[in-house]
């Protein structure tokens, strides 16, 4: 009955406008009523979407706009806690189309009933006396306007230029009462209204950097050992001229007022720059650069051979994926799995946060026994200990033993969300596995590999090896919902005991390395089970020690390999950073005609930039993928085979006489005089 009777509340507040059907009303209020039925635990969602609505169409049908006191309080990292900006905000019929701070208006009173309007109505404050900086700490009303433009229901400020001066509104500087301040000081300068005009001219560059990624992988193929050897001599040529450098700074600084003393004389500096004038610290540089530049020439002299099996293996990779070309595209099934991960954790998140309730405590001026005490708004009562007292709104919770517990379902969900997201990478590691192994223990490239090598091998993942990619996957999470306990028992005590910091920050540090040495462990284990089919455990067993049996090889492979694809993902970001800052700025007359007419260039340059990085980074995770799964084969094949006739390897030609090279450099003179 108790529901009935709030139904019945809504229809009043209907009844009393004109422009909404009572129809309509009793609909809305019988959803209401059904759905806070059926969904009691968790706040009543689906009443709050009714109730919405009610409140829409009796109070803000005409207001649909919303205005945010300070914009720039949406750039504070409370937004991600919070999910909402940390600053009042109204309903307004329209966006402030005047430019106008709180000192100026009260002065004038037609000022003052346009910016009344922007204020928050508060019947509970009564202001006898109208007074700026009572307004302005209280909250009600914004201490300044900025003429604005609607943008997604919302008001953004109109940002121009008037010249080279950037003018927000239609003013360039404000008056708040005490000085003048430019207007750049209030606001970033980002136009969102640039966003709407841009779409497709941000996708024609994200195409491009899908085409430059294609390109720079097929170029690894013909040019890895070319790209490899021009980059180690760059960064030797890199270090000698750092110890020149040095050396001219050193020797210039010889006849200086005060270099000549030492470091230990000097002590401690919180101007790091006066260490530069001291011919002590550009010694030290020399040698440190000297030691480094030693280190790396000896390094090339022993792994000249090891860095040519990564550069072939490299080139065999990109005819891998050229056989596999789906593979390159696989991550945005990836990318679409994570998605529903993603939002499925979101809303779950959700539903528990606002399952809390409000709670209300008593609040009152002076010593009151009754102070902190939960209350009941529409029951509370004025006690004679407490006259001033009132009941307010403190924080969202509750006393059941369900929101006491409320944290641990947070804890849980979160879990979830780690085990389900390692799960589908997982997948998508083992089924990229699974095509490029098949195309490795090919005899005949050509004719032994399936028809679609890449659905087979998803197939195959789902199929047989969903325990252990969820096995895999939840030590994974394990791992990583401890480090999330970690960073909240941190953040809980404050890290006021020395002790106590030390030992969080050791173990923060201890489970970060478990946690990358799993994520290793786990991707070299999906490969092995991808490719002989066992269990998840005894893949990673041998995965881990076939490793150890060739960890200079791991080394220099993974090393070269993720140097090349990092200058490679810098090259496809810069390329395409280039021509977009081009095309946007208008500043070549090739694109002058097609570019869109935008306040601030740089934003959509930004975002083609962060794109086109993700964009990169996707396809060469499918390449590193690749490399790390033939090597293992590699490894492998190795172990099995002795090259023989009846044990044949599966390595191409030129991999295998690159291999032939190593072992004869290999082989110490008494070895082959033994041999003889």
């Amino acid at each position: 009955m108790t529901w009935f009777w709030k139904c019945n509340v809504f229809i009043k507040v209907f009844e009393d406008v004109q422009e909404v059907p009572i129809s309509l009303c009793v609909c809305v209020c019988v959803c209401v009523c059904v759905c806070v039925k059926y969904s009691r635990r968790v706040k009543y969602l689906c009443s709050y979407i009714c109730l919405f609505y009610v409140i829409y169409f009796a109070l803000i049908k005409n207001k649909p706009l919303l205005f945010y006191f300070n914009m720039m309080k949406c750039a504070s990292p409370m937004v991600l806690l919070e999910f909402q900006c940390p600053t009042p905000q109204v309903c307004v019929e329209k966006c402030p189309n005047r430019t106008m701070t709180l000192v100026t208006a009260i002065g004038d009173k037609q000022d003052w009933e346009y910016y009344r309007s922007f204020c928050r109505e508060d019947p509970g404050v009564k202001v006898r006396v109208l007074h700026t900086s009572f307004l302005a700490v209280e909250k009600l009303c914004p201490a300044y306007l900025i003429s604005s433009k609607p943008f997604l229901q919302r008001c953004f400020p109109s940002l121009g230029k008037k010249g080279e001066v950037i003018t927000v509104g239609d003013q360039e500087t404000f008056n708040d009462g005490e000085k003048i301040r430019d207007a750049k000081d209030l606001v970033a300068g980002m136009n969102c209204g640039d966003i709407k005009h841009q779409p497709v001219s941000s996708c024609s560059c994200l195409l491009i950097a899908v085409v430059l990624s294609l390109i720079f992988i097929v170029l690894l193929r013909y040019l890895a050992g070319i790209m490899v050897w021009v980059m180690i001599v760059m960064v030797i040529a890199v270090v000698a001229y750092g110890i020149v450098h040095c050396s001219v700074k050193y020797v210039s600084l010889k006849d200086t007022p005060g270099a000549n003393i030492t470091l230990q004389q000097l002590g401690f500096q919180p101007d790091f720059s006066v260490y530069l004038h001291i011919r002590q610290t550009w010694l030290a540089f020399i040698i440190i650069l000297a030691i480094l530049e030693f280190i790396i020439i000896i390094l090339l002299i022993f792994l000249r051979n090891r860095i040519r099996i990564a550069v072939e293996l490299m080139k065999e990779a990109s005819r891998a994926v050229g056989y596999v070309m789906s593979s390159l595209f696989y991550p945005i099934f990836t990318f679409f799995l994570l998605t529903i991960v993603i939002a499925y954790w979101g809303v779950t998140a959700v539903f528990l946060s606002t399952s809390s309730e409000p709670v209300y405590k008593v609040f009152n001026e002076t010593v009151c026994p009754h102070a902190r005490e939960t209350c009941i708004p529409e029951v509370f009562m004025h006690n004679h200990n407490c006259p001033q007292s009132e009941c307010l709104f403190a924080f969202y919770g509750g006393e059941t033993p369900y929101h006491k517990y409320l944290i641990f379902l947070q804890f849980y969900n979160v879990f979830l969300f780690f085990w389900c997201a390692n799960f589908v990478t997982a997948l998508g590691q083992m089924t990229l596995a699974g095509a490029f192994a098949s195309y490795y223990w090919a005899p005949n490239k050509t004719k032994d590999m399936p028809a679609f090598p890449l659905c087979a091998s998803l197939g195959r993942s789902l199929r047989y090896h969903t325990g252990s990619l969820a096995f895999g996957s939840l030590i994974l999470a394990i791992v990583q919902i401890i480090r999330v306990l970690l960073e909240y028992i941190d953040h809980k005590l404050k890290a006021q005991n020395k002790f106590a910091k030390f030992l969080l920050c050791c173990l923060k540090c201890c489970f970060w390395c478990l946690e990358k040495f799993i994520k290793f462990l786990n991707r070299n284990a999906y490969i092995m089970v991808a490719i002989y089919g066992k269990n998840f455990c005894r893949s990673a067993c041998d995965a881990f020690f076939l490793l150890m049996r060739n960890v200079i090889r791991v080394v220099v492979l993974d090393k070269v390999t993720d140097f090349i694809l990092f200058l490679g993902k810098l090259l496809i970001v810069g390329l395409v950073g280039i021509f977009a800052f081009f095309f946007f700025s208008g500043h070549t007359d090739a694109f002058k005609g097609a570019a869109p007419s935008l306040h601030y260039y740089w934003v959509p340059i930004l975002t083609v930039l962060v794109g086109s990085y993700f964009i990169a980074h996707g396809f060469f995770s499918v390449y590193a993928m690749c490399v790390d799964t033939l090597f293992l084969c590699f490894c492998e094949d190795l172990e099995r085979n002795d090259g023989s006739a009846s044990r044949p390897y599966y390595m191409t030609t030129e991999l295998r006489d690159i291999l032939m090279k190593d072992a004869d450099a290999a082989q110490t003179p008494t070895s082959r005089d033994m041999a003889m």
